[in-house]
């Protein structure tokens, strides 16, 4: 559905975006990806909730809070996650920070690094910085550019991941261009940046003006209703990062006025973004969106979802278009909220296919396995609870997953 993807021309000023081979992955393929703010940004960060954490989430953590959220240059490696590996891999991550401050012009804790790839590897750091020099030649604002730092953060991914959104104050425009990699180990439960072997990395790059307290305001928002509202296999990364940045070129203050506009456009798309993650997803054929209505609140709505979206018997149902709806109530029955079976009403797409404690009148198995031959469907389930809501967006389970993931580290 996103094959389509790309970066046309109205990219946020006041950014350079850049990539190269530093032979960190075995493919030979782009693996270090930048992207620079001449004039140092203000930013805000959400990372994984995972206890198990990689080396550059702890550095990148440290670094925004020195700085208080400046950050001059974001500096992306894939094929290693530099994660599970130590004291060594924490004290080459600072090392990398450092030779990258010293060829971009900017100071070390100012640079926030992150990787993806492989867990448990010795981080290459003699590759990346051997590299830095090559990847200060390749930056550009164009949007090749910005497509070259797509691409070079994918791994399992089969296609680059990006979006852009912009509005409009009194005849200027303020843009904001997203690029995201992830395609397996995806159930984001991203955090505050202060409290098997793929990620989900995000970094949202905006020309409007603001300072990082505004960005952590309107950043977690946005992420609950899009990336925690995903996911492909259940499985938390160690390495998950969310990065929203500005540059200020614009000169569009983020203010009263602004911020609903810019709340809605962030929102647009890390939401974008979040489907093309599932849509890419590790031998998906089907994306199937939950949407839980009837809850007492969204954080229930939420953990019924969850609950749907892990179980192997529903996902495996949903990779044959198997209309199983018990499943699904099964699943919903042990997530740990409370509900009336006999209140709930279950539809695939706009077939009827439960109620009133057992299968609708009107499901016809036939109409319901056509609805979920296709692509992308929805599941609607409402508990009878009350007025909460949630959507989350989830996928089928097939054989290519296990395929590719039996042997990733091989």
């Amino acid at each position: 559905m996103n094959d389509a993807l790309k970066v046309g021309e109205a990219l946020p000023g006041g950014f350079l975006w850049g990539a190269v081979k530093a032979g960190i992955k075995v493919s030979g393929n782009p693996d270090l990806a930048a992207a620079l703010v001449p004039g140092v940004g203000q930013a805000t960060a959400m990372f994984t909730s995972n206890q198990v954490v990689a080396a550059p989430v702890t550095v990148g953590r440290r670094h925004m809070a020195a700085t208080g959220g400046r950050v001059g240059l974001v500096l992306v490696n894939a094929g290693n996650a530099n994660c599970a590996t130590g004291q060594v891999g924490l004290d080459a991550c600072e090392k990398t920070c450092v030779a990258a401050a010293e060829t971009f012009g900017c100071i070390f804790d100012e640079v926030f690094p992150s990787s993806t790839g492989i867990i448990g590897v010795p981080f290459p750091d003699g590759k990346v910085i051997a590299a830095l020099p090559g990847l200060k030649s390749s930056l550009g604002n164009m949007p090749e550019h910005a497509e070259s730092f797509a691409r070079a953060i994918m791994t399992t991914d089969t296609r680059m991941k990006v979006s852009q959104a912009s509005f409009e104050v009194d005849g200027v425009e303020v843009r904001i261009f997203g690029a995201a990699k992830g395609a397996g180990m995806i159930h984001p439960r991203l955090g505050a940046p202060v409290a098997p072997h793929a990620t989900m990395l995000v970094y949202l790059f905006t020309d409007i003006e603001a300072e990082g307290a505004q960005l952590r305001e309107l950043l977690p928002a946005a992420v609950e209703h899009s990336f925690n509202s995903i996911s492909i296999d259940g499985d938390t990364s160690t390495n998950d990062t969310v990065l929203l940045l500005t540059s200020g070129a614009s000169g569009v203050r983020l203010n009263e006025r602004t911020r609903t506009s810019f709340a809605d456009a962030l929102a647009q798309v890390c939401s974008k973004l979040a489907y093309a993650i599932v849509d890419d997803g590790e031998g998906v054929t089907h994306v199937v969106t939950l949407h839980i209505t009837g809850a007492r609140s969204e954080y229930e709505a939420k953990q019924i979802a969850k609950s749907i979206a892990h179980s192997p018997l529903c996902k495996t149902a949903w990779s044959s278009a198997d209309p199983n709806w018990g499943r699904l109530m099964a699943a919903a029955g042990y997530s740990g909220v409370e509900f009336d079976p006999a209140k709930v009403t279950v539809r695939i797409g706009a077939e009827p296919v439960y109620e009133g404690g057992m299968r609708s009148p009107a499901f016809d198995e036939a109409r319901a396995h056509a609805v979920m031959k296709q692509r992308d469907y929805t599941i609607s389930m409402n508990f009878g609870l009350g007025e909460a809501e949630c959507r989350f967006v989830t996928c089928d389970l097939t054989e290519q997953y296990v395929r590719i993931n039996a042997d990733y580290s091989t």
